[in-house]
C-alpha cells in the first residue's frame, strides 16, 4: 500500500492563511531599547522609529523629552525606574492611540497652566490603554483620562504637594469615559485625590487617597459605576458623590476627615445606590445626605463622628438597616419633621432599652435624633452648651415627652448586640 496523503480542502487553506495574517504582526514585533549605551538615546527616537505593536525598554536614567506623543500601540516599559523629567513645562507623555501600556517610570514635573489641563499621563480619546506601576510626582494633574474606554489605572504612586487648589490638579482625572479600572494607587497631595465626571460602568478599587486638598473621591455626573475597599484619610472635605445614580460604595475606609464642612462622604441628589460594608471613623460627619432616594445602607460602622448621619428632608426611600453606632457625638440629625426612610434594625450604643424576650432585638423604639442636635441645626452657636446639665436635661425630657423631634424618625426593632461585619 501506497503513502497515506491525506487531502486539505481549500476552505481549510483560507482558515490557515487568516489565522497566519491575525498572529504574524505579534510574531514580528521587534524590542527596542533605549538608553545611554543603546541605539537610540532618547525616547521620542525609539517611539518614530518603532512599529505598531513594538516594545521599547527603556533603561534608568533622566530624560528630558519635553512632550512625548504616542500616537501608535506601543509597549513602554521602563528599566530601574527611569525619569522623565517635563521641567515644569510639558505635558510629560501624550497617549493618542489605543493598545498603548505605559509602565515602570518614575514621571515628574509637568507644566501648570490654568487654561490647559497639562498632566504627567494624558489619555486622549483612546482604548485599552493601561498604566501600571508607576510614580508620579509633582505634575498637574497625574493621570488624566478623556474620551477613554476600558483603560486600566493599576499600582501607581501618585504624589503632590499642592497648596492651594486652584493652583492644583487632580491625581487620577477622568472625564466622558467608561469601563475604567482604578486600581491600587495612592494619591495624595492634590485638589481631588480621584475625580469622575460623565464617566460610567467603571471600577474604582483597593485605592489610598489621603492628604488632598479638597475631596479623596470626587464624583459628578457620573452613573453605574462602584468603588470598593478603597481608603480614604483625612482629606479636606472627604469624598462627594453627587448628581448620580446606580453608585455602589463597599467596603471602604471613611477615616479623619475633620473641619467645619467635611465629611466621610457627601451625597447630594443620588438615587437607587448601595452603600454597604463601610467604616466611617473619626469625621466631623460619617455622611452628610441631601437630595438621596432609593439607595440602601446596610452593615456600616459609625464610630468617633461628630455626627453619624446628617440627612436632610429632602431624603426618601432610603432603607438604613444592620448597622453600627458607636461613640458618635450625635447619632442622627435632621433639618425637618416629615421622615420617609426606613431606620429599623440599626444597632445604637446610646440605646438604654431592654430585651425581655432575649430575641437580641430592644422591645422599646429608640429615636436617635436627640433635642439638642435639633436646636444645633438650627442655632449653631448652641454647641457651646453641650455636654451641659441643661442640654442633658432637655434630651432626658424629649425622650419621655417627644414635642420637636421628628416622630416617624425612629427605629422600631433596635439591636441589642453590634452587627457582626
Amino acid at each position: 500500500m501506497g503513502k497515506y496523503s491525506p487531502m486539505i480542502a481549500p476552505k481549510t487553506y483560507l482558515i490557515l492563511f487568516l489565522l497566519i495574517s491575525i498572529f504574524l504582526p505579534s510574531a514580528q514585533a521587534s524590542i527596542w531599547h533605549v538608553g545611554k549605551n543603546e541605539r537610540f538615546k532618547n525616547v521620542a527616537d525609539a517611539i518614530q522609529h518603532a512599529q505598531v505593536g513594538d516594545s521599547i525598554l527603556v533603561k534608568k536614567g533622566v530624560y528630558h523629552e519635553h512632550n512625548l506623543i504616542i500616537d501608535k500601540a506601543l509597549s513602554i516599559i521602563g528599566q530601574g525606574l527611569p525619569i522623565l523629567d517635563g521641567e515644569g513645562k510639558y505635558e510629560v507623555l501624550s497617549i493618542k492611540a489605543s493598545h498603548v501600556t505605559i509602565q515602570g517610570f518614575h514621571i515628574r514635573n509637568s507644566g501648570i497652566s490654568s487654561l490647559k489641563d497639562l498632566a504627567g499621563i494624558k489619555i486622549y480619546d483612546s482604548q485599552h490603554v493601561q498604566i501600571i506601576n508607576n510614580l508620579i510626582t509633582n505634575s498637574f494633574f497625574g493621570i488624566y483620562v478623556q474620551y477613554g474606554k476600558h483603560c486600566t489605572i493599576k499600582n501607581n504612586h501618585i504624589i503632590a504637594y499642592g497648596v492651594e487648589e486652584q493652583q492644583s490638579g487632580n491625581g487620577i482625572h477622568c472625564w466622558n469615559s467608561s469601563y475604567l479600572q482604578i486600581q491600587n494607587n495612592l494619591i495624595t497631595g492634590h485638589r481631588d485625590g480621584i475625580y469622575f465626571e460623565f464617566v460610567t460602568h467603571s471600577i474604582i478599587k483597593n485605592n489610598r487617597s489621603f492628604r488632598n486638598l479638597r475631596y479623596g473621591l470626587h464624583f459628578m455626573f457620573s452613573n453605574n459605576d462602584t468603588y470598593i475597599s478603597n481608603v480614604f484619610t483625612n482629606n479636606g472635605a472627604g469624598v462627594a458623590v453627587m448628581f448620580s445614580n446606580h453608585v455602589n460604595m463597599f467596603y471602604n475606609t471613611f477615616h479623619q476627615n475633620w473641619g467645619d464642612a467635611s465629611y466621610g462622604i457627601l451625597l447630594k441628589e443620588i438615587s437607587d445606590g448601595i452603600i454597604q460594608g463601610n467604616h466611617f471613623e473619626k469625621n466631623t460627619t460619617g455622611i452628610y445626605l441631601e437630595g438621596v432616594s432609593r439607595v440602601k445602607m446596610t452593615r456600616n460602622t459609625f464610630s468617633n463622628n461628630g455626627w453619624g448621619l446628617k440627612i436632610q428632608a429632602s431624603c426618601q426611600d432610603m432603607a438604613i438597616h444592620h448597622n453600627n453606632f458607636m461613640n458618635n457625638t450625635f447619632d442622627v440629625s435632621t433639618n425637618g419633621t416629615l421622615v420617609l426612610n426606613n431606620f429599623n434594625g440599626n444597632y445604637w450604643d446610646k440605646y438604654d432599652g431592654y430585651d425581655l424576650n432575649r430575641d437580641h432585638i430592644g422591645d422599646v423604639p429608640f429615636r436617635p435624633v436627640s433635642l439638642f442636635s435639633i436646636i444645633l441645626e438650627k442655632n449653631p452657636t448652641t454647641l457651646i452648651m453641650f455636654r451641659s446639665f441643661i442640654s442633658a436635661l432637655m434630651d432626658k425630657t424629649e425622650k419621655l415627652i417627644p414635642s420637636l423631634t421628628p416622630e416617624q424618625l425612629k427605629d422600631q426593632f433596635p439591636l441589642i448586640k453590634p452587627v457582626q461585619l
